[in-house]
């Protein structure tokens, strides 16, 4: 007897037989998780185990991170008593501290300016279809000198904030920008001089990568803030800050360095040639040709170099500055909040992680806009 099959397949002449849908279950998420999760019965059992595993750890540090936490309390003791959770109560009685330092509380308006208007001006730098962008692009330009103005002021229109007091988050992000912004250019130019056919560019520009790529940053930090005043004339006043930023800015740089000098050799010789039959000359064909192609290649290890930078800014503690892991000492060092190690030190490892997280996203964004890997 002919089968409800046998008759549709008969009204298909050979091979013209349509093609029928996959198996229920096959696809989709339902066949997603039965070929990688349920394909077996020891897959099932680590599957479960793994869920139960992860249920029990989620559940655990949901409740002690926000359920049974404790936000308002006078000392660790008050916060044991309220709570078994953590006692964010130190970071929310602190948090000016962890924020500005010591900066002055009359005055701590003039960073926040610098903060909001740190956007505008990356803005257009960072996205290139910002409205009006050749326009902001001078105020790019203009806002280092602006918020170092703000920042620390002049004695006549702003009272001056005198470094010592900066601290917490506003002294790492003074690190962290200018140690960006100030290392990129100089990176660049070390990296074109260091294949530059001129032999004494080149000897000058290797030693100076090399000498500062092996020598580890904490060295330098020392150097800046002791050894230095060895070499400078007597009752020379070199304010320690500004030694720091210009040992982080040529650190950074000379990674920079290597980062863009393997973008610049994976240009193939054929756009080499190409500019020389335009008849650019070097400065032009650098500009126009080469580099564009050299940093869109290095994007990953510049990206890389910044976020490294970044988080050894808070190696400035060894030498006296009060970066965020400097206040959180100063603050455990507190009879009343001593022991709230984990809550302190979490609370500055998630201002780095989303610091660092969204430099890589914006990384990959530029890649994928740039199409760094299509050839």
């Amino acid at each position: 007897m002919a089968t409800m099959e046998d008759t549709r397949a008969s009204a298909y002449p050979p091979g013209r037989h349509p093609d029928l849908p996959p198996p229920r279950g096959s696809t989709g998420v339902l066949g997603w998780l039965r070929a990688n999760l349920f394909s077996s019965v020891f897959s099932t059992f680590l599957t479960v185990l793994a869920l139960w595993l992860t249920y029990e750890l989620v559940a655990a540090v949901i409740d002690w991170f926000l359920l049974d936490a404790v936000l308002e309390a006078d000392s660790r003791d008050d916060c044991r008593a309220r709570g078994g959770g953590a006692c964010w109560a130190v970071v929310a009685t602190r948090v000016d501290q962890f924020v500005f330092g010591f900066y002055p509380h009359g005055e701590r308006w003039r960073p926040v300016l610098t903060a909001v208007l740190l956007v505008p001006a990356l803005a257009p730098v960072l996205f290139d279809r910002t409205p009006y962008r050749g326009r902001m692009l001078r105020f790019s330009l203009a806002y280092p000198f602006l918020g170092a103005w703000l920042i620390h002021g002049d004695g006549w229109v702003l009272p001056v904030a005198h470094t010592d007091s900066y601290g917490g988050f506003l002294l790492t992000m003074i690190l962290g920008v200018t140690g960006i912004v100030a290392s990129l250019p100089l990176g660049i130019a070390l990296a074109l001089g260091r294949q530059s056919s001129l032999l004494a560019v080149r000897v000058v520009c290797v030693a100076f990568i090399e000498v500062l790529r092996g020598v580890p940053l904490i060295t330098l930090l020392f150097i800046a803030s002791t050894m230095l005043n060895y070499f400078l004339p007597p009752g020379t006043n070199f304010n320690l800050l500004i030694r720091v930023l210009i040992m982080v800015t040529l650190f950074a740089a000379a990674y920079l360095a290597e980062a863009v000098r393997g973008g610049l050799q994976a240009i193939p010789r054929g756009q080499y040639e190409a500019a020389d039959a335009l008849g650019l000359s070097y400065w032009k064909a650098t500009w126009l040709i080469i580099l564009p192609q050299a940093l869109k290649i290095s994007i990953p290890g510049i990206v890389n170099v910044f976020i490294g930078l970044y988080k050894d800014s808070t190696l400035v503690v060894i030498i006296g500055l009060l970066d965020p892991l400097g206040v959180a000492r100063a603050i455990l060092a507190d009879h009343k909040w001593n022991g709230l190690s984990n809550e302190t030190y979490i609370f500055v490892a998630l201002f780095f992680f989303l610091s660092c997280f969204a430099m890589s996203r914006y990384s990959l964004w530029l890649e994928a806009r740039l199409s760094v890997d299509k050839r």
